[in-house]
C-alpha cells in the first residue's frame, strides 16, 4: 500500500512539472485561402538551419542564446538543436527569433512536454484543434520542430489578422485578447532576457 501511495504521489509531481500556465488559442473558422496557405506552411519539410548571411554571425547568435538558456536547459546539444529550430521557423514565418524565445519562456518555461489546463501542448502551447484544421493527424505537437512550426505559423496568422499589431496578436495567441498581462509578459521576456543587438539573418 505504501509503495502504491508513493507511486501515485510521484506521478502527481511529474504531472505538475509538465503542466503549463498558458492560455489557449481560440478556434475561429478560417477562409479556404487562409487554411490552404497555413497548411502549406505546416507541410514544408525543409531542413532546419540557421539563416545568416555571414556564418560567423550565426555562430555568435547561437553561442549567446545558448549561454542564456544554459541555466534552464543543461543539455548543450539539445539547446543548440532547439535554437537552430527556433531561428529557422521564426525567420521563415517573418518573426523575430527572440520574440519566439520570449513566447516559449512565458508559455511553457521551455518544457517540451508541457500541457496546459486547456490542453495546449508543447513548447509554444499549441491547441490540438490546429492539427485537424491545418495539419495532418499524424503530427505530434510534442515534437520539437512540429510544435515550433505550428506556433510560428499561428502567430504569423494572428499578426496578419491584426494588421501587424503585435500586442493584439499575442493576446489572440494566448486566448486573452483584450487583456494586457500576457502580451506584457512576452514583451518583457523578449526585450529583456532575449534582447540581441547583432544581425539576425
Amino acid at each position: 500500500m505504501a509503495r502504491l501511495l508513493n507511486l501515485i504521489v510521484g506521478l502527481l509531481i511529474a504531472s505538475a512539472a509538465l503542466s503549463a500556465h498558458a492560455g489557449a488559442q481560440t478556434y475561429e473558422p478560417l477562409s479556404a485561402s487562409v487554411k490552404a496557405a497555413m497548411s502549406r506552411a505546416i507541410a514544408d519539410r525543409s531542413v532546419s538551419q540557421l539563416r545568416f548571411s555571414d556564418p560567423s554571425d550565426g555562430y555568435r547568435w547561437l553561442l549567446e542564446m545558448s549561454q542564456r538558456l544554459a541555466p534552464r536547459i543543461p543539455d548543450a546539444a539539445y539547446r543548440v538543436e532547439l535554437l537552430k529550430a527556433v531561428h529557422y521557423e521564426a525567420t521563415r514565418a517573418g518573426l523575430d527569433p527572440q520574440l519566439v524565445l520570449g513566447i516559449i519562456e512565458v508559455e511553457s518555461g521551455f518544457k517540451k512536454y508541457a500541457v496546459s489546463s486547456a490542453g495546449a501542448r508543447g513548447l509554444m502551447q499549441v491547441m490540438p484543434f490546429w492539427v485537424g484544421l491545418i495539419g495532418d493527424r499524424e503530427h505530434n505537437l510534442f515534437h520539437l520542430r512540429t510544435n515550433l512550426r505550428y506556433g510560428c505559423t499561428i502567430l504569423r496568422h494572428y499578426l496578419d489578422i491584426e494588421n501587424g499589431d503585435l500586442f493584439r496578436a499575442l493576446g489572440r495567441y494566448n486566448g486573452s485578447l483584450g487583456r494586457a498581462e500576457y502580451p506584457r509578459m512576452v514583451l518583457a521576456a523578449w526585450r529583456g532576457k532575449f534582447k540581441y543587438e547583432g544581425p539576425l539573418v
